[in-house]
Order: structure tokens, then C-alpha cells, then sequence
């Protein structure tokens, strides 16, 4: 039985040996050897047709004829860098949100450039403040042809580089620091590829110090004034009013539908957060876990006197076209009204009022973390030194007033 495969002979003076390629490899379009590799002494003459199947020995080049990690240990010699990213995100389709899939996708594309079809850059109207040609050349990128060749030392350049240039925050610089030790568990784990060493090229890279996150949040007194500046907006108004009294992220009131809001369950009424798909459209939460947030007496008060367009739409805040808002869309009608009026903040700025809110009423990290859907420890570094007014009596130790503590004079 004969196989398709590439004969390649190498002539070393009266030495030759001739090395054949299996279709499968050819299938793949993999590069066996490459031309540089050779010795100056030696010349390279390929020919393609059917070849009998030879013994491995046969197969194998030149002992002194290659270099790198890949023919010394008998691994392939890489793996081309666009096809494994290109697979990767393919695979981050099923796997990511759609909100975390886009955003490292914009990550994969700032490290690498253009080196697949995912990440080449959509050219559009400059206007609206996209890219401009030729931008990925001015742009820092990880080189390489191969994934097996990215190193350590490049990873950690590229993430001090794009530090230095753009100003990048700390949290920023490790986002990138993750995104590519995702891909490259992936590539090592399910992907096929076989790093040097078998060690993620990302574990040396040491992370930056991030500093305390700085929240902002809108007192009793700035939340009257953002609802007396939305009572002409009354989609807005009810928004900022679910923002502020449930603690809902961006995406996950603007994906509130009719259904989603029950106000005859307990004893306002409840918000369910949960995965949907409508008009084709597939979503779910940040966390990929449903939830379910009490409505409280305050949120019912702005629900009660909010009067939904009447159009024909699944969404309970349809869009002034009444289709779900965009996020983008929302955000900039938002600060334009905001700005207008000399408010700074923005749909996160209530998300953080909720948390603050609860914090102060002296709520457990626990159940804030359960009703906005967070970590208990995101919710430490975030609300548990904003008021520290509520932990006061908690380190009163004097009892005697109430008598149960014999305090020695």
C-alpha cells in the first residue's frame, strides 16, 4: 500500500538520505524541516508523488541537520501561530460569555496583530473612531511563527512595553497576563501542542501590584438629584432606579424581559436573572450562574409609575426603536443626559451605590456578594472599607453598661 507523501533528500557530498513525508503531515500542511536549517554543505531537492512506506529510522534526517526543541526530542518543530489562535477562538465560543468572549478577543488582537482571519481589525468609517490603516504596525506585538516559540522573556517584554506606552493599570497588564496563559493551558492541554519543557511559557511572568480599587458610589442626596435629571427619560429612569435598588450589571438589566420581572412573587416582587435566548439571540450572565434579586419598597415605588412604551417587544426597557438597547447606545444617552446635567458618573457608579448601600446597613459580605452576583472576596476589596462607620460598635468591648463583662479597674 502507497501513501502520497513528499520525498526530500538531503546530499552531503557522496552522502544522502532521503527523509519522506506522511500525508497526514502533508494533510496538515505542516513544515517538517525548514531550508536554514541545513548545513552550508548540504543542498535540499524535493520532489512530490507516491513514495513507499519506509522504516522510522529511514524517515528520520541528519542528526546534525535540525535545531530547536521540537527534532531533538522528536516533537513536531511548531505549530503555526495563527491556525492554533484561530482554533482557540473557535473553542472560546462555546466556552466564554459573549461579553468575555469579545473582550478577549480584543486582547488576543493587541498581543498578536492580525495573524488570523478572528483578529484581523473590521476597517470602518474613521469618524466613528476605529482603526485607522496601518495601526498594527505602530502597535507592540508578541513575534512569532510559531507557538512554540514564544518565550517567557517576550511575554513579560510585550506586557512592560504596552505598559510603558499606553499607561496601563496594573489589572490591565494582568488581564493580558491571563488571557495568554488561557490560550496557552489550552493549546498544552487540548490543543496538541507540546511547549519546551512542558512548562506554560506564562507561569514565570510575575504578575503587577495592583493598588486598592477606587469606588465611587452616588449618596442619598446625588441618587434624588440623577432621578429628578432622568423624569423626562422614563426608560432611563427606570434603569438607573433597577442599577441603584438591585444592583443589576449593564447587560443584565438591558436583557430584563417581560418575564423576567415578577411583581407578584414575595413581598415586592423579584428580578430574575437568568440565560435566554430570544429572537435567536443566545445570552447569560457574566458569572454564567441565575439569580434571583428581591425587589425592594424603593425599587417598587419607580416600577409602579413606570409606564412602558407600547410597542411589540419581549424587553421590559425597550430601546426608543423598541428593540433591546445596545449596550454602547445606552451608555452614550446616558452620559450625554449626565453630562448635560454635570454628573460624572455612569451604570457602574449604581451597581457599586447598591453594594455600598447594603454594606452600610451592615449586610453580610455574603449576601451582597449572593444578590449582585459576585465573589464574596470581590465584594471585600470593593465595599468592606467604604463605611467603616458600621462596624463601630463592633469593636466596643467596654459591656458594662449591659452588664455581661466584668471589666477589671
Amino acid at each position: 500500500m502507497k501513501d502520497c507523501a513528499l520525498s526530500i533528500i538531503w546530499q552531503y557530498g557522496a552522502r544522502s538520505v532521503r527523509v519522506v513525508v506522511p500525508e497526514s503531515l502533508l494533510m496538515k500542511g505542516e513544515t517538517l524541516l525548514r531550508a536554514e536549517e541545513l548545513e552550508a554543505s548540504g543542498r535540499k531537492q524535493a520532489t512530490a508523488g507516491p513514495e513507499p512506506n519506509q522504516a522510522a529510522t529511514d524517515k528520520q534526517p541528519p542528526s546534525d541537520s535540525t535545531s530547536g526543541h521540537g527534532a531533538e526530542n522528536g516533537l513536531p518543530l511548531g505549530t503555526p501561530l495563527g491556525r492554533i489562535v484561530s482554533k482557540y477562538i473557535d473553542c472560546m465560543k462555546t466556552r466564554r460569555t459573549h461579553h468575555g468572549f469579545i473582550a478577549d478577543l480584543s486582547y488576543l488582537r493587541g498581543i498578536f496583530g492580525p495573524v488570523c482571519a478572528e483578529l484581523e481589525r473590521k476597517r470602518t468609517n474613521a469618524r466613528r473612531g476605529k482603526v485607522k490603516l496601518g495601526q498594527e504596525l505602530r502597535e507592540p506585538h508578541i513575534e512569532a511563527t510559531r507557538l512554540e516559540e514564544v518565550t517567557t522573556s517576550q511575554i513579560a517584554d510585550f506586557i512592560r512595553e504596552s505598559v510603558q506606552r499606553y499607561g496601563l493599570q496594573s489589572k490591565t497588564a494582568n488581564r493580558y497576563r491571563e488571557v495568554l496563559h488561557r490560550l496557552f493551558s489550552w493549546a498544552m492541554d487540548e490543543g496538541g501542542v507540546r511547549m519546551p519543557g512542558e512548562v506554560n511559557p506564562v507561569d514565570k511572568v510575575k504578575r503587577y501590584k495592583e493598588s486598592a480599587p477606587q469606588i465611587r458610589f452616588l449618596s442619598l442626596e446625588q441618587i434624588d438629584q440623577q432621578f429628578e435629571v432622568l423624569k423626562d427619560h422614563l426608560v432611563l429612569r427606570g434603569l438607573v432606579a433597577v442599577y441603584i435598588y438591585a444592583g443589576l450589571r449593564r447587560e443584565e438589566a438591558l436583557w430584563l424581559t417581560l418575564e423576567d420581572i415578577d411583581l407578584n412573587a414575595g413581598k415586592h416582587g423579584i428580578i430574575r436573572i437568568q440565560a435566554k435566548t430570544v429572537n435567536g439571540e443566545s445570552w447569560e450572565s457574566k458569572t454564567k450562574v441565575n439569580r434571583v434579586v428581591p425587589i425592594s419598597s424603593a425599587l417598587r415605588t419607580f416600577l409602579d409609575r413606570y409606564e412602558r412604551p407600547a410597542v411589540a417587544s419581549p424587553w421590559y426597557f425597550p430601546s426608543p426603536k423598541g428593540v433591546r438597547w445596545h449596550t454602547d447606545n445606552f451608555s452614550k444617552t446616558l452620559r450625554r443626559i449626565n453630562r448635560a446635567a454635570g454628573f460624572p458618573w455612569s451604570s457602574l457608579t449604581f451597581r457599586h451605590t447598591f453594594g455600598t448601600l447594603l454594606a452600610a446597613k451592615g449586610e453580610s459580605l455574603y449576601k451582597i456578594s449572593t444578590l449582585m452576583g459576585n465573589s464574596p472576596d470581590i465584594c471585600r476589596r470593593h465595599y468592606a472599607t467604604l463605611t467603616p462607620e458600621a462596624l463601630t460598635q463592633s469593636v466596643e468591648f467596654d459591656e458594662r453598661v449591659k452588664g455581661s463583662v466584668a471589666v477589671e479597674k
